[in-house]
């Protein structure tokens, strides 16, 4: 059973400053309604989870999209008998076609309904669709803004071509599977290493490796000295520095490596990790 008293209903993927409000208007015995459509690509299932306190709960969007507006009320408040407000964005809809909206809800509901109007950054409407369009860019810093938090992704570490012990710099190689990566290029961040509460600065690589074999890549070069084991990384973007780009030797890919380590030194030494 589903004992909450409130609910905030949408996709959420990102998490971001515009979702933020509506889990707000939840209040702290209420929980989340996501309906998974299966794009999520900034926050893909339950990394959801690591954003917010309160309970989350999915609907698988073919589960339920087939369903008009009285059934789909029927279903919340069966699924949540103790339910009292339903809170949804000022562009919500649902149901076959998406041609319900909070209206249908309002007059089906016999609690309460909350909408919440457009947030927005920088006079700019809040939205996944444009979050997604800065990080293919390279636009960190805007991302970041609308999102409230740097951009993060979660991985598993694998095996890399092992230049960089011995030629270069000492990389993690990532897995991020689901995970929207922003644009080939080189990125300040900083990276939590397996369960550790601290994050490491570091220098972050992703693309193509054009100076070497060719193969795409997501690495990472921790800046405050040598790691133990990793298994998993939550990696965090916080600037760009350049783009990817062709040098025609090693020892040059080095030198450029070397610049891009002492830049993100200079603005992860800003923060308190």
């Amino acid at each position: 059973m589903k004992n909450v008293n409130a609910i905030a209903i949408g996709g959420f993927d990102g998490m971001h400053v515009g979702h933020q409000k509506l889990f707000e208007a939840v209040g702290e015995a209420g929980g989340i309604l996501v309906i998974e459509t299966g794009y999520a690509n900034l926050t893909p299932g339950r990394s959801r989870e690591h954003f917010i306190h309160l309970p989350i709960f999915y609907y698988d969007l073919e589960s339920i999209r087939h369903l008009d507006a009285k059934a789909f009320v029927e279903k919340l408040k069966n699924e949540f008998p103790n339910l009292k407000k339903i809170v949804v964005g000022y562009d919500f809809h649902f149901g076959k076609d998406r041609c319900y909206n909070y209206d249908d809800l309002k007059v089906l509901f016999d609690g309460e309904v909350s909408i919440i109007d457009e947030v927005t950054v920088d006079k700019d409407s809040v939205h996944s669709h444009k979050i997604r369009a800065k990080l293919q860019i390279g636009d960190i810093k805007g991302a970041n803004r609308f999102l409230g938090y740097n951009y993060s992704i979660v991985g598993t570490k694998v095996t890399g071509q092992g230049l960089g012990q011995k030629e270069l710099f000492a990389t993690i190689n990532i897995d991020a599977d689901g995970y929207l990566l922003p644009k080939e290029g080189v990125y300040v961040s900083t990276a939590r290493l397996n369960d550790e509460e601290h994050y490491h600065p570091a220098v972050s690589f992703i693309g193509h490796r054009v100076t070497t074999d060719g193969s795409f890549a997501v690495e990472t070069h921790i800046l405050d000295g040598e790691v133990g084991a990793v298994e998993k990384i939550r990696l965090s973007f916080i600037d760009f520095i350049r783009p990817n780009q062709k040098f025609e030797s090693l020892e040059d890919l080095k030198e450029a490596i070397a610049e891009d380590i002492a830049v993100a030194k200079r603005k992860t030494g800003r923060l308190s990790l």
